[in-house]
C-alpha cells in the first residue's frame, strides 16, 4: 500500500508532517503483515533540513519534490490555474494516477476538496462530495456528523447522499453493521424544517438505511445516532463550535484550579478522570477525516494537527484502502437510487 503526505499544507509543516510519518512507519513496521510504503510531497531540500536538524530518518520513505506550496489563504479554484506543482495538486494528481492508493493533507481544506474533486472526479451517483468529522458522545462510541463545510447548499438529493456515504463510512470506522442515521432538525416531527429537510425526511423514511427520524441539536453529544446529517454551513458551526467548547473547559478548569490550594487540590485529585475526557474530544486521536464521494481515498487533517494526528490519519487512509471505501460507497449509491 502506498499513502502519500502533504509535507507543506500545515501550519507546522514540514516538521510535524515528517514527524507524523516517521511514528506511523514505526506503529507498521511493528506488524509483519503490514506492506506500507510511505511518500512526502513537497519541497525535497526543505524536508530533508528539518529531518537533519530533528534526527529524524526518512531515509525509508520517498520525497517527491514540489516547487509550489499552498497557503492556507489561497483560493481553491485559483489553485488549479496558479499551482499545479504544488505538494497537494501533485499527491492527488499521483493518486488520479495510480501512483499512489491513498493521499493526506493538514493544509487547505477548500482546496484539497476542490482539487480532489476536480482530478479525481465523483463516484458514480454522487452528485456532491461531503466531508465528514467524528464528534465525541456520551456514549462509548463517537457518532459521525456530515456534511461540515464542503458545501453551504442543502439540497434534498445532497442531504440524502449525505446519508448513504455517512452510514458506509460508520459500518467500518465504528464497527456497526446497521448505523442509525439521524437528521438534524429543529424539531423531532417529521413536520418541521425548511422543505428540503422534510423532502430529505421522506426519502431516508423510504430508503434501505436505518433511519431514526429527525434528531435536535441537544441530541449531538447524546450518541442518540451513529450518522447526523445536515448541511455544511451548519454542520461547520457546530464543529467549531465543539473545538471552542474545548479550549473553553480547559480554560475554566485552569482558571478554577489557580483560584486557592483547595480547588488544585481537587482537580489534582480528578486529574486521570479529566485526561481521559479530554482525549476523546481531542481531535488528534482520530486523526484526517475522509473527503466522500470522490473517486479515491482524499483525507484532511486540522491545520494545527501535530505528529500524532498526522500518524493517526496515515493509518485511517490505510483503514479506508483496506475496506475499500470508494467501492462501497459506489455500490450503497445504487442501491439507495431513488429519484427525489
Amino acid at each position: 500500500m502506498r499513502i502519500g503526505i502533504d509535507a507543506m499544507g500545515s501550519d507546522f509543516s514540514p516538521r510535524n508532517e515528517i514527524g507524523g510519518t516517521v511514528l506511523a512507519y514505526d506503529y507498521f513496521s511493528k506488524d509483519s503483515q503490514s506492506n506500507i510504503e510511505l511518500s512526502l510531497y513537497g519541497d525535497e531540500t526543505e524536508i530533508k533540513n528539518i529531518a537533519k536538524k530533528y534526527n529524524y530518518n526518512i531515509a525509508q520513505f520517498q520525497c517527491v519534490h514540489s516547487s509550489q506550496q499552498v497557503e492556507m489563504t489561497d483560493d481553491p479554484l485559483e489553485i488549479l490555474k496558479t499551482k499545479p506543482d504544488s505538494s497537494l495538486y501533485r499527491g492527488l494528481e499521483d493518486l488520479k494516477n495510480g501512483k499512489i492508493d491513498a493521499f493526506l493533507s493538514a493544509g487547505n481544506t477548500g482546496a484539497m476538496l476542490a482539487i480532489s474533486t476536480v482530478l479525481l472526479g465523483r463516484i458514480n451517483g454522487v452528485s456532491r462530495p461531503t466531508i465528514a468529522t467524528l464528534m465525541p458522545t456520551a456514549s462509548q462510541k463517537p457518532t459521525i456528523l456530515l456534511d461540515v463545510g464542503a458545501t453551504i447548499d442543502h439540497r434534498t438529493r445532497f442531504l440524502y447522499e449525505f446519508a448513504i456515504m455517512g452510514s458506509i463510512y460508520a459500518q467500518f470506522a465504528l464497527n456497526i453493521p446497521e448505523p442509525r442515521i439521524g437528521l438534524l432538525n429543529i424539531g423531532e416531527e417529521s413536520s418541521k424544517g425548511t422543505d428540503e429537510v422534510r423532502e430529505a425526511y421522506k426519502m431516508l423514511e423510504n430508503s434501505n438505511l436505518n433511519f431514526i427520524g429527525n434528531i435536535e441539536g441537544n441530541d449531538i453529544l447524546m450518541g442518540k445516532a451513529d450518522v447526523i446529517v445536515c448541511d455544511g454551513f451548519v454542520g461547520n458551526v457546530i464543529l467549531k463550535f465543539t473545538e471552542g467548547f474545548v479550549s473553553f473547559l480547559k480554560a475554566k478548569l485552569k482558571s478554577y484550579g489557580s483560584s486557592n490550594l483547595m480547588n488544585k487540590f481537587k482537580l489534582a485529585m480528578s486529574a486521570p478522570t479529566i485526561k481521559n475526557i479530554f482525549k476523546e474530544l481531542d481531535y488528534e486521536e482520530y486523526g484526517g477525516v475522509p473527503i466522500l464521494g470522490v473517486n479515491g481515498i482524499s483525507i484532511v487533517g486540522h491545520g494545527k494537527s501535530s505528529p500524532l494526528a498526522i500518524k493517526n490519519m496515515i493509518a485511517r487512509a490505510k483503514e479506508l484502502v483496506d475496506n475499500n471505501l470508494t467501492k462501497k460507497i459506489e455500490d450503497s449509491i445504487i442501491l439507495n437510487t431513488i429519484n427525489p
